[in-house]
């Protein structure tokens, strides 16, 4: 319910109105075009407040308590759920406060299934979670094939000038509503809602007149609207945006739209790509050398040279690192601002402290009071690892089980307690733990030299 504090709560009131038509087929194109995208409780929620508005006094004011009854869900999901529907274009939001809380909620008809195929951004949308060849298919059921069928034609259909210019002659005056008759916006518009704001449109008309570039045969209104929704999609900045443009301009000073959805496609593999690297990083890329100093400095050494990505490798069970784990660790390290060397002490100690599973809230935790202490190598690390060990130790708490209170807690190798109990604990498994390091500073001594 975190989400829904402060915004919505059960016993707010909501009434129901509905604009526009409901296409044929209605049904199928939320089952197959809408729900892959926005999730089965969207829709549940969308078509039980058509149910509502269809059956019952439109007047009438409603609880949120009967959502959540009929739908059996709580209210944060409830919350998110609208949110979606208001996103995709099949709800706006009104709200009114007074002495109760009352939102207004106006349903909008979905999209005819050639519509939304029709849209680039949803059709993009619907792509990333259904696979190119699964919208194929659909496309190729529900599109009308119309290759051919104008071939041999020529078009003869009037303009409204020919038919109608002559009839608006005469002294008439357009009408003008009376002062105690409100203006209400009647426009429908169907399908997601784009802010153009993302994109700074004033400088990307600057940015083609400076390359001698038609912007105003560029930048038309369909074309600034596949422009907002792809930046949108894509999460890309006007610059990027730009980019893409220019590559995608043909002979004729004509935006080739297909070619631009690639471009954008591209950077947005390019950020990717960009995500991956930072998995690869390595804080210095010199050789080590061997046998010198003890094998703590070996292993500060060899932390320094290995990327993440190397060590999630060495330390789990398999060859290959979970793509969940590796997510983990680049959010982690990008959000905070770690170095490779920092974030892979981090790494090997949350590891070791947590059974040997890695826990993003730990992790996070501890990267964020690094990144507040501005830990930049790997020495400053491991001795704030030391300072702060039972501050860690709280935080990385987790409920008992019985078989816990039988097994020794695991300690890093570099991370020795003066304490003597614990140096007693330590002693028991010291053959085992120095073993142990001594492994894995020969296998990451190969990985370091790309063996």
């Amino acid at each position: 319910m975190e989400s829904s504090i402060g915004k919505l709560l059960p016993v707010d009131g909501f009434v129901l109105t509905k604009k526009g038509t409901t296409p044929k087929h209605e049904q199928w194109s939320l089952t197959h075009l809408y729900q892959p995208v926005i999730g089965v409780l969207a829709i549940s929620l969308y078509q039980f407040l058509t149910s509502e508005w269809e059956t019952n006094d439109r007047k009438q004011v409603q609880t949120h308590h009967a959502i959540m009854t009929y739908l059996s869900c709580p209210l944060d999901k409830i919350y998110e759920a609208r949110k979606k529907l208001e996103a995709i274009g099949l709800i706006k939001t009104f709200v009114k406060d007074e002495e109760d809380t009352v939102y207004l909620y106006e349903l909008r008809p979905p999209l005819a299934a050639e519509e939304f195929l029709d849209d680039t951004f949803l059709s993009l949308l619907l792509q990333h979670e259904i696979g190119s060849d699964k919208l194929e298919q659909l496309k190729k059921r529900l599109m009308v094939n119309r290759s051919g069928l104008y071939e041999g034609y020529e078009e003869v259909t009037v303009s409204f000038d020919e038919v109608f210019h002559h009839q608006i002659k005469g002294t008439g005056q357009p009408y003008k509503p009376s002062a105690d008759v409100k203006q209400v916006n009647t426009n429908i518009q169907q399908g997601p809602v784009i802010s153009e704001q993302r994109i700074d449109f004033n400088w990307l008309q600057e940015a083609l007149k400076q390359r001698m570039y038609p912007a105003g045969k560029i930048l038309t209104g369909i074309n600034k609207k596949v422009i907002s929704q792809l930046g949108a999609l894509y999460n890309l900045s006007s610059t990027e945006i730009e980019r893409a443009l220019t590559w995608s301009i043909n002979e004729d000073n004509e935006l080739d739209l297909e070619e631009f959805k690639s471009a954008c496609h591209d950077f947005m593999k390019s950020h990717a790509d960009d995500n991956e690297q930072i998995l690869n990083k390595r804080e210095k890329v010199g050789p080590s050398s061997k046998d010198t100093g003890s094998k703590e400095e070996q292993f500060v050494e060899l932390l320094e040279q290995i990327s993440p990505r190397e060590l999630l490798e060495d330390l789990s069970t398999g060859n290959q690192a979970s793509s969940q784990d590796m997510r983990m660790v680049r959010d982690v390290m990008t959000e905070q601002g770690l170095t490779p060397g920092v974030m892979n002490v981090l790494v090997h100690y949350v590891l070791l402290k947590t059974d040997m599973k890695l826990s993003k809230a730990y992790l996070e935790k501890i990267a964020s009071h690094w990144a507040r202490k501005n830990v930049t190598t790997v020495r400053q690390a491991m001795n704030l690892a030391k300072a702060e060990h039972q501050q860690y130790q709280q935080w990385g708490n987790q409920p008992k089980r019985k078989y816990q209170n039988k097994k020794t807690e695991v300690i890093p190798e570099w991370f020795k307690k003066q304490d003597e109990k614990r140096q007693k604990q330590e002693k028991l498994h010291s053959s085992y733990d120095t073993s142990d390091l001594e492994e894995r500073i020969r296998k990451l001594s190969k990985k370091g030299n790309g063996a």
